[in-house]
């Protein structure tokens, strides 16, 4: 029987080991999915949101074993860890109210009074959705798709990354406890083949997947001709410009933790900064002095603020990037050797802010997902946007700035799915959450998610023939 490994980047141990689910075990899924959908959707809104504000609550309860789970499954410090839950929380509950309000995005759309007709739109879930979540927020990431899709009356199931297998288990155990009838949501533990071959002949209506831009085009081949609807998050290589009269303290401590927070493992975090170069050489100095306040070690002590990456060739992949850019000419203002367990083979790493960089270097251009970023003056707004939008990833971009009106028409030029003013790295449930170019296509969160998980159902009665 092929089995599922989960090793720990804290120590390289097997932390989890499950067994993979047989074609059986699949085919079974997608049955029962496929039977307690036609239940499930004939459920109240209301009581759908009830059933999801319970399970939320017995994941709220749970916080401190979670935390401890998220750990030692994908090395986040202990210190952050129990976050997740509180993120899980604020999503889930927002959409819950959003879904059941009178005028919500799952409400039928009325359409102006015709004598003797009635005509509305009605709007029907899609079936089955196939959920496939990634390891970084293992948590944050699976509740955007499952809880809309669940509150809009489809059935879930949840394939989780096989390095956090238990948060895909923890989930289903919450709804289940909540009440939610079996069938509706279920997780399998599965590989690439068999992941790729519920899109290509299983019975599911839409497919939400985070992670690669190459795991994104696997879905979409997988996905050809069967019509699917398909929502992609493909992360990004996301920039961050402070202008000339921005707060400068409060620009430093938003932008390094952007940078760096989670090991720099976020698909929306601070990647690439353009700093005005009345501010740059005072940026740059505040923020190596900001950066080595950070505590690298074990994300089991809650000392530790930076902890080791996802496994060893991840790290490794990062410090590839800085090195062919040291010798293509940038300056490193982090010496490694100020950080204990910081080594090439190992997934802890010393982070690292690099000036004198261009596009033309990796670091810059290719998405890390590690503890760096690379940092460039600009003589003005129009440099900056340019410098932005060179990319072919657009999932978020961030402005610091005290003029709102300059950073709107900067927003609008961007092209990125959100743009923040005086913030970075953060998902507010009420607005969409979508990118553009490589970073994907689709939505999820706000009323506009709803769109993507529900389709339109045309009522046009005639009331005397």
């Amino acid at each position: 029987m092929q089995k599922l490994q989960c090793i720990s980047p804290i120590d390289n141990s097997v932390y989890v080991e499950r067994p993979l689910a047989t074609d059986y075990e699949i085919q079974n899924a997608l049955n029962n999915a496929q039977r307690a959908q036609l239940g499930w959707k004939q459920v109240p809104v209301a009581e759908r949101a009830a059933l999801v504000r319970a399970a939320v609550n017995i994941l709220q309860r749970k916080k401190a074993e979670l935390a401890r789970e998220i750990c030692w499954q994908m090395g986040r410090p202990i210190a952050y860890a129990g976050g997740e839950i509180d993120g899980l929380a604020e999503r889930a509950l927002y959409m819950a109210v959003l879904a059941e309000s009178l005028e919500g995005p799952l409400s039928d759309i009325q359409l102006p009074e015709k004598p003797d007709f009635r005509r509305f739109i009605r709007r029907e879930p899609l079936g089955t959705a196939f959920v496939i979540a990634p390891w970084n927020y293992p948590y944050l990431t699976a509740i955007n798709a499952v809880v809309p899709a669940l509150l809009a009356g489809n059935s879930v199931i949840l394939k989780h990354s096989a390095q956090t297998p238990l948060c895909a288990e923890r989930l289903v155990e919450a709804f289940a406890e909540a009440g939610v009838s079996p069938g509706v949501f279920q997780y399998l533990h599965l590989d690439h083949r068999d992941a790729e071959q519920m899109v290509i002949n299983g019975g599911v209506q839409h497919v939400a997947f985070t992670g690669s831009v190459a795991g994104g085009a696997a879905v979409e081949t997988a996905a050809a001709g069967r019509f699917l609807s398909v929502g992609l998050e493909l992360g990004g290589k996301d920039p961050a410009y402070v202008r000339a009269d921005a707060d400068l303290e409060y620009a430093v401590a938003s932008v390094v933790d952007g940078a760096f927070f989670n090991s720099g493992q976020s698909c929306c975090g601070i990647e690439r900064l353009y700093v005005h170069r009345d501010l740059y050489s005072e940026f740059v100095q505040r923020a190596v002095a900001l950066i080595y306040k950070y505590r690298l070690g074990r994300p089991d002590e809650t000392e530790t603020t930076l902890g080791p990456l996802v496994r060893a060739s991840a790290a490794d992949f990062v410090r590839d990037q800085i090195d062919e850019a040291l010798a293509q000419g940038a300056q490193a203002h982090i010496d490694g050797s100020e950080f204990a367990l910081d080594r090439r083979g190992s997934a802890y790493m010393a982070p690292q802010l690099l000036t004198n960089v261009n596009h033309s270097m990796r670091v810059m251009s290719e998405e890390s997902f590690g503890p760096v970023l690379g940092v460039m003056p600009v003589a003005d707004d129009a440099e900056a946007l340019a410098l932005m939008n060179d990319s072919e990833y657009g999932l978020t971009a961030a402005i610091y700035s005290a003029d709102e009106q300059a950073a709107l028409a900067m927003g609008d030029q961007l092209q990125t799915g959100t743009v923040f003013l005086n913030r970075c790295d953060y998902l507010d449930p009420a607005l969409a959450w979508t990118g553009v170019k490589n970073s994907g296509r689709g939505c999820t969160l706000s009323g506009v998610g709803f769109e993507h998980l529900t389709r339109p159902k045309s009522f046009h009665f005639k009331l005397r023939p």
